[in-house]
């Protein structure tokens, strides 16, 4: 019978920060991206000077976020990682796969919600340069993190 490893509290909380930082991570590269769109395809209807505060204050909360948040991901996946090398059994750990895979399946529901308002707006006529770089930031982001914890399961079969 094999003996399956205990989740300790470190365990809990070195994953769950480690899932919390990702999604921080990922919403404030998507909120930086989504206001240099704002820049670069800016909306004529929205060129007071209250919007234009509101994206550079937004791209600042983003790079801060990112210069903070980034590193503490990256620690504490590397720091996760030097446990599963420790001791291998640790990669199937309940809170680990319950954390991936709710992350695989919020990243496809991201991806699938993207493609579906993707379409609704092409059949709608409304279909913005400015729309479809934001579209493009959604999917490409989801798909990266989808992509990244998919070939984890499947490298490691968890």
């Amino acid at each position: 019978m094999e003996n399956k490893p205990k989740t300790s509290p470190k365990d809990f909380f070195l994953h769950l920060l480690a899932i919390i930082a990702l999604y921080i991570t990922a919403g404030s590269f998507v909120t930086l991206i989504f206001q240099y769109i704002n820049i670069i395809f800016p909306d004529i209807l929205e060129k007071s000077s209250y919007y234009l505060r509101s994206v550079h204050s937004s791209i600042r909360w983003a790079i801060s976020s990112l210069i903070v948040v980034f590193p503490v991901y990256i620690l504490t996946s590397w720091f996760l990682e030097k446990n599963y090398k420790k001791d291998p059994a640790k990669r199937n750990l309940r809170i680990r796969r319950w954390l991936i895979y709710f992350t695989l399946f919020a990243a496809a529901v991201i991806i699938i919600g993207d493609l579906a308002t993707l379409v609704y707006n092409f059949l709608g006529g409304d279909l913005t340069a400015r729309f479809v770089w934001k579209a493009l930031t959604i999917f490409f982001t989801a798909g990266v993190v989808f992509g990244y914890y998919f070939y984890d399961i499947y490298k490691h079969k968890t």
